[in-house]
């Protein structure tokens, strides 16, 4: 009878562990379940200071990261480039996202397998040639 009770409080214990946490200040982070999202057609800017990195500006004040699966070949030096949500029309973690690039050969597809938001004091303290 004691082995079961202490499994279940284990149990319960693990799975509250497990439970979403509510983001204090409310806001869109607590109404996507704690991601931070964007639309695609909010992106005003870009830069891409490697060909796995590439930080996007989103509106007037929001910048966002995105690292790519594998290298994206010449992204850094491209004038133009294309983000397409894979679920919509947002883009909330990475597997919702594919930047298309024009490549040495063509175009090419890149998949995007992290993003994030960028505090004010990252943008701040990322390089001037790095900042979109």
């Amino acid at each position: 009878m004691r082995a079961l009770v202490l499994t279940l409080a284990v149990g319960a214990l693990t799975v509250s562990a497990c439970a979403p946490i509510a983001a204090s200040g409310g806001g869109d982070v607590a109404a996507t379940g704690g991601r931070e999202c964007f639309f695609t057609r909010s992106v005003s800017g870009f830069s891409a200071p490697d060909n796995e990195t590439l930080y996007l500006r989103v509106g007037v004040r929001d910048v966002y990261e995105m690292r790519m699966f594998s290298p994206c070949l010449d992204m850094d030096w491209a004038q133009k480039l294309a983000v397409v949500s894979r679920s919509g029309s947002s883009v909330c973690r990475g597997a919702d996202a594919t930047i298309i690039s024009p490549g040495p050969l063509g175009e090419q597809r890149c998949l995007v397998r992290a993003v994030r938001k960028l505090t004010p004091a990252e943008v701040d303290a990322l390089p001037a040639r790095s900042r979109p």
